[in-house]
């Protein structure tokens, strides 16, 4: 027997439990004659890191990455995914179940570990519920509901969930096909017998772990540079400013309390980036909206001089023109065909992520 939580095995591996078991802490003395030792231990140790992660980066297969690529923006495990992003996702999860994974998944060693639940086809379904399991065959896991609870981050205990399991008899008995296990071990896909689908990670993309401190709000500065520490010792050419749409998700600066002066700053709503022109766009009410025109030019290997000098609002077919004009000198800092970091107006800190990218 073992316990899935939220769906996921997790038995102890072999690792985990020599972990558990061997060598007491030790307590280190340093002295000021160990300075530099301790210096040249420190960089070791950040090498190893970025080195690490590097690796996970690169333990990913092409097919693979088509499928992180799918999840990059979708927030709450699937319940922000427009029906285009839903395309996506399913299309990847059908090329990776036609390639050849591991044979007998539930019967290897890959499948230990903990299991973060990225993406599921029934997000209002994840909640924290353990249940007993047994594996049929090398791909199907039957399990039976037993305990549930609801999470709350503001109480330091959970709540017991109100479903008398043990009463509902086969109602609470199901089963998960594991249809593809990656050969890494950390990209896992399963369908349940109700039709749902899961994507489970056990090592998560390096641009996911900051869209998850952007979610959560916190040490979001903290991952962007370790992040763009990363990216720098893996570039190869220096970002371009990709055209397409890209909707702001985060900036350094709390917005002010005039929202023309916001939008016109683009510290909301999106830009369009097409034929060396830049658009802001901002929905300010049903059926009005801010747009503020301009153009871009390179500056240096990563700079750009932006110029924004046309805004209007709009309400259907009419337009109000405004008088306003922003100089911007945007630095990238980061930029693939997700994701972008920049350094905008008033030296603030952007993360936009990509809606489209403008070819239709």
């Amino acid at each position: 027997m073992a316990l899935i939580e939220n769906l996921n095995l997790w038995p102890p591996s072999n690792l985990q439990r020599n972990l558990a078991l061997n060598s007491p802490p030790k307590l280190f003395n340093f002295k000021p004659s160990a300075t530099h030792s301790i210096r040249k231990t420190l960089h070791t140790c950040r090498c190893s890191l970025v080195n690490e992660q590097q690796q996970q980066q690169a333990s990913f297969t092409d097919q693979e990455k088509q499928l992180i690529d799918a999840l990059i923006g979708i927030q709450g495990r699937g319940k922000s995914a427009s029906p285009q992003q839903l395309n996506d996702v399913e299309r990847a999860v059908q090329v990776l179940e036609g390639q050849d994974g591991e044979g007998d998944p539930t019967s290897s060693d890959l499948i230990e570990g903990r299991w973060q639940l990225m993406f599921t086809t029934r997000p209002g379904t994840a909640s924290p519920i353990q249940a007993a399991a047994s594996i049929k065959d090398g791909k199907r896991i039957l399990f039976q509901f037993d305990t549930a609870a609801f999470s709350f981050k503001f109480l330091p205990f959970k709540v017991p969930y109100p479903v008398p399991f043990r009463l509902l008899g086969d109602e609470a008995k199901g089963w998960l096909d594991t249809t593809y296990l990656s050969h890494s071990g950390n990209l896992r896909i399963s369908r349940g017998n109700k039709g749902t689908t899961f994507v489970l990670q056990k090592r998560t993309d390096p641009r996911q772990k900051l869209l998850a401190a952007i979610s959560t709000g916190t040490g979001v500065e903290e991952a962007i540079d370790e992040f763009i520490s990363l990216s720098k010792s893996g570039a190869k050419d220096e970002p371009v400013l990709l055209e397409g749409e890209w909707q702001m998700i985060w900036s350094s600066q709390i917005e002010t309390d005039s929202w023309l002066e916001n939008a016109g700053n683009g510290l909301m709503g999106s830009q369009i980036v097409k034929n060396e022109q830049m658009k802001f766009l901002v929905n300010i009410l049903p059926g009005i909206r801010f747009s503020m025109i301009g153009k871009f030019v390179k500056s240096g290997t990563k700079t750009y001089d932006v110029t924004m000098d046309d805004a209007a609002l709009i309400g259907g077919p009419f337009g109000y023109p405004l008088e306003m004009e922003t100089k911007i000198n945007m630095e990238l800092l980061y930029n693939d065909d997700k994701i972008r970091i920049s350094k905008g107006y008033n030296n603030i800190l952007f993360v936009h992520l990509r809606a489209s990218d403008g070819s239709k």
